[in-house]
């Protein structure tokens, strides 16, 4: 864990295409935490333009937050053009639990090749078959082994799954790792979960181990946060001054504050 640096450089230094079919809620949030980092955003929602694209892209973030009939017909597109192209897929299940149409779309977009499921507990429990009910796009409650279910999941998709929450977990179904950055103040602004799933196929667009680059874009992410709330007075100022910490990332802050532990 060493080389997270390494990976933020890298992002600042090719500034990959990060082709988005987000969440309208947060595509602006979305946007702006690509750019932060170095990379290049596009929202191209559009089933006209949307496998082109993703054709050109060096990443496919997939956010199923606010889906309609039109959007879920060119997040298919898009992740067939990814697919043939070889680049990664990351699905942010948002709202996966709450809803049949929810439900259905996702195991729909399941039968692409995705290379990263994010989501809260509640959202990864779901996608794995699990019953359980989400508020809306707040994580519910699971009874089970988070990690046990989320290994299950990444092995029978063979991908990665980042379950995002007070502790993240990354684990690729072989290996698996506990996240303990962050701040509180993340979960009282609307956004911050999408912004991962962001951050995540940005990272995963330079580093082609996908557990590798989760686990770093979310490590920079959380420290900037950590460090954030130091000065924040408020979710106002926090969400404001989460962008301007991003830019100050060192390598030594990264190496001094990260707290990733392998789970054996």
């Amino acid at each position: 864990m060493d080389k997270i640096f390494e990976v933020f450089e890298k992002v600042r230094k090719e500034s990959p295409l990060v082709h988005h079919i987000t969440n309208w809620v947060t595509i602006y949030d979305c946007a702006n935490i690509v750019k932060v980092f170095g990379g290049s955003p596009v929202m191209a929602h559009a089933v006209e333009e949307a496998a082109d694209m993703a054709s050109i892209a060096d990443a496919l973030v997939i956010n199923i937050g606010t889906l309609s009939s039109r959007t879920i017909e060119a997040m298919k597109l898009a992740i067939a053009a990814a697919n043939k192209k070889k680049i990664p897929v990351i699905l942010d299940a948002v709202g996966v639990g709450a809803t049949k149409f929810r439900n259905d779309t996702m195991k729909d977009l399941l039968k692409f090749r995705i290379d990263v499921i994010k989501g809260n507990a509640s959202e990864i429990a779901a996608a794995a078959g699990i019953s359980v009910t989400t508020k809306g796009v707040d994580s519910g409650h699971v009874s089970g082994d988070m990690m046990k279910i989320a290994k299950q999941l990444a092995n029978e998709r063979e991908c990665v799954v980042v379950v995002t929450g007070k502790e993240d977990i990354c684990t690729n179904g072989e290996s698996a790792f506990v996240i303990k950055n962050g701040s509180p103040m993340m979960s009282q602004i609307v956004g911050t979960g999408c912004m991962a799933g962001s951050v995540i196929g940005t990272f995963c667009a330079v580093e082609k181990d996908y557990l590798f680059a989760c686990i770093a874009g979310l490590v920079c992410f959380e420290i900037a946060a950590e460090n954030a709330d130091k000065t924040s007075e408020g979710p106002g100022t926090f969400k404001n001054k989460l962008f301007d910490k991003i830019s100050t990332l060192s390598d030594i802050s990264i190496n001094k504050m990260k707290h990733v532990e392998e789970v054996r």
